[in-house]
């Protein structure tokens, strides 16, 4: 391991989370340290070297890629999001570790009816750390701004209908083989803190495809600057 920053965030994780050996090297092969630290400046970095990954805010939570591998899915256009589903919950263990520390298991295809309209929220989790409820939406393919409007949807009457004293807003994540981020911005709109989308890979990321992901980043941000 090349990074000094990089080892001591491993030390500090493995410790903090209680990681088998078998553990340890997984997210050391799925480049765990390198996707947290995508968008991160250098105090961030020290801080992910010192205090491992720390959730104080929604965003600190959702990891983008994520990477789950361990399903033993094809990379195919014609996978259906049933066989996804039922995938992640055959490994869910092995999901909630990918997810991160906080995540707990609360039901799959949720059904919610909404004056004779019937819909179905595909995983619903909460965050012991955050103390909120996340949903979570599964997209095979390209993520598209109804995928958002709909998930939107789910969050609102989550907030309505489960949301209790003492639970924080709800968040809502969509996961999805590839997204526009210009496309998510616009639909969401300046300041949105709820609503996210992640791309999923299920296969370990190399270092290049993370580089390209810096890059798009990057691209994205200045972008942003410069319309506003």
């Amino acid at each position: 391991m090349e990074r000094d920053e990089a080892r001591a965030f491993y030390e500090v994780e493995a410790v903090k989370n209680a990681w088998s050996a078998r553990e340890l090297e997984r997210q050391i092969a799925s480049l765990l340290f390198e996707r947290l630290a995508l968008s991160t400046d250098k105090k961030g970095l020290m801080r992910l070297a010192t205090r491992g990954q720390v959730v104080q805010e929604p965003a600190d939570v959702f990891k983008d890629p994520l990477v789950i591998e361990f399903l033993g899915l094809p990379e195919s256009p014609r996978l259906a999001e049933t066989k996804l589903e039922t995938a992640i919950l055959n490994n869910l263990q092995a999901f909630l570790l990918e997810l991160g520390s906080g995540f707990a298991f609360v039901a799959r295809q949720m059904r919610i009816t909404l004056d004779g309209d019937h819909f179905n929220i595909d995983l619903v989790f909460y965050h012991t750390i955050l103390k909120c409820f996340i949903i979570i939406d599964l997209k095979v393919g390209k993520l598209e701004h109804k995928d958002l409007g709909q998930l939107q949807l789910y969050v609102n009457w989550f907030d309505e209908h489960r949301r209790t004293t003492g639970d924080g807003p709800t968040l809502g994540l969509i996961l999805c083989t590839d997204k526009n981020d210009a496309v998510v911005r616009y639909t969401l709109g300046p300041g949105q803190k709820r609503i996210f989308a992640s791309r999923y890979k299920l296969h370990l990321p190399t270092v290049a495809e993370l580089e390209a992901e810096l890059r798009r980043e990057v691209e994205e941000f200045g972008r942003k600057e410069g319309s506003e």
